[in-house]
């Protein structure tokens, strides 16, 4: 059972790492530009645009894939990790 976790999160990690990756980055660096005035040369709109996914006409859908995907890489994460696993007790030496 774990080894087809272990596959279906390998493969779901490498399908969402980007498109979360990019969400992170123009998150923080909106923050940047907005709150700390830094000017890196892009506007704070157009890093809002693509943080959403409005630059790519998926602002409906993107969240909520960018949510999928995490709420599946955590199931399937959490299922190797073992802490929902059978309990085995353990015989004490006497």
């Amino acid at each position: 059972m774990k080894r087809s976790f272990r596959k279906y999160h390998r493969i779901l990690g490498i399908i969402i790492s980007l498109p979360l990756v990019l969400t992170v980055l123009t998150g923080m660096l909106t923050t940047f530009v907005r709150e700390w005035s830094l000017n890196i040369g892009v506007p704070a709109s157009f890093l809002l645009s693509i943080h959403t996914g409005e630059i790519f006409h998926l602002e409906g859908i993107y969240p909520l894939l960018n949510g999928l995907g995490l709420l599946g890489l955590l199931g399937t994460g959490l299922t190797m990790s073992g802490l929902f696993g059978k309990k085995t007790r353990q015989n004490p030496k006497n």
